[in-house]
């Protein structure tokens, strides 16, 4: 039983349609309600209007990606009862259209960061990047947020200082949009276009100004022990997605980027419905992490997969570098997780559907044509795809042949 192919699919107003998805052998859909805001209720004729849509094209809504976490349930805000609620209901919802996989993250304020989302490769394919010393610089130089230099080594600071003066105003203003905007604005990202974006941005950052990581820790244990038992009661497998890039940004705590993080989140609740979205391209981002060890761990509480690869550069940084060639050992991981299903299936476990989808991709061919979403090309995840799909058609008869399962 190979995983289930999914797409990221961003509703109407994404150039790929469902008829598209359909002809690329996608068996389930990945998608939000982009259009209501963070906070607020799914309801249910919502719900039903884009699982029909999906439906009548033949395919199904595999996992919902994402029920966005308010700030304001992160930082346990005075409304935060309010938001609680309209999460729980919102499960419900989706539990009563049968939707049974929910993926969210905890991230403070930016959900992910990159800082050239248009870097060419060795093929002149283009992908993106995250460089630490321009990200040091956007932070101290451009931001100007309160304690920034301090929060960077010496040497990241002497880098950074020579990269903001060989920017100009207007590339200053191009990086900064492109981190606080552009990045964002098509996942429920909490700071809009407008002449005061950079301030409204700070204002929010101001938000974690005594929230440190045990605070955050507690504030996410607040969070499952109110939604898990709703999940649990409804059929839905919640997935943290762990933190982009894994490591702490702009004074924000992180806390769900190593091995020992998503150990301790899965142990506050040990429910299924307290569950990992194993991320390949997040995690990897980090050169201490065992990608290997993390999926043998934790294998029987990943509920959905996000594959890609990274390559690392100096001072932290990474890039994209496709699906298949990378840090990752795409083999490995596509093949504990094959053999995962296999023990679900012979457990009796009900849950036994692995949806993947090709996370970002190489800009290339076609794709210069197209409007898309930053990381989000047609060709580029068309190819990975393809490749994925071809190594765990092998994978599979390999372990099916040796099992001597039908």
């Amino acid at each position: 039983m190979a995983l289930e192919k999914t797409w990221r699919w961003f509703g109407k107003k994404d150039s790929v349609g469902l008829a598209d998805l359909k002809q690329m052998g996608v068996e389930g859909v990945v998608t939000s309600l982009h259009h209501i805001p963070a906070g607020e209720v799914w309801p249910v004729e919502e719900i039903l209007a884009v699982k029909q849509e999906i439906e009548n094209h033949g395919m199904r809504w595999s996992v919902v990606e994402s029920l966005p976490v308010s700030e304001g349930i992160k930082i346990c805000s005075a409304d935060r009862s309010r938001l609680i609620e309209n999460y729980r209901q919102s499960l419900r919802n989706l539990g009563t259209c049968g939707i049974d996989t929910v993926c969210y993250n905890f991230m403070p304020v930016l959900d992910w960061a990159r800082t050239d989302l248009r870097y060419k490769n060795a093929n002149g394919a283009e992908s993106m990047l995250f460089d630490y010393p321009t990200f040091a610089a956007f932070d101290i130089y451009i931001l100007k947020r309160e304690g920034a230099r301090e929060s960077y080594p010496k040497d990241i600071q002497e880098k950074a200082a020579g990269i903001i003066a060989g920017l100009s105003s207007e590339q200053q203003e191009e990086l900064a949009h492109n981190i606080i905007i552009v990045t964002q604005a098509f996942i429920h990202g909490v700071v809009g276009e407008g002449e005061d974006y950079k301030k409204q941005f700070l204002d929010y950052l101001k938000t974690y100004d005594r929230i440190e990581k045990e605070q955050l820790r507690r504030n996410l244990v607040l969070f499952l022990d109110d939604v898990v038992p709703v999940a649990e009661e409804v059929g839905i497998n919640l997935c943290i997605h762990p933190d982009d890039p894994p490591f702490p940004l702009l004074g924000l705590p992180r806390i769900a980027g190593t091995i020992e993080d998503i150990r301790w989140i899965l142990e506050q609740n040990d429910s299924t419905a307290n569950g990992l979205t194993f991320c390949t391209g997040s995690l990897s981002a980090r050169p201490d992490n065992d990608l290997i060890s993390m999926v043998k761990e934790f294998a029987p509480r990943i509920h959905f997969v996000h594959l890609r690869n990274t390559a690392f550069l100096p001072n932290c940084g990474f890039y994209e570098s496709g699906h298949l060639c990378g840090s990752v050992d795409m083999f490995a991981i596509v093949k504990l997780l094959l053999e995962e299903q296999i023990r679900r299936r012979k457990a009796g476990r009900t849950d036994t559907r692995l949806p993947f989808r090709p996370d970002h991709g190489l800009r290339m061919l076609d794709d210069y044509h197209r409007i898309s979403n930053p990381g989000y090309p047609l060709v580029g995840r068309l190819k990975g795809l393809a490749e994925i799909d071809g190594l765990q058609t092998g994978i599979e008869r390999c372990l099916l042949e040796c099992s001597g399962d039908n």
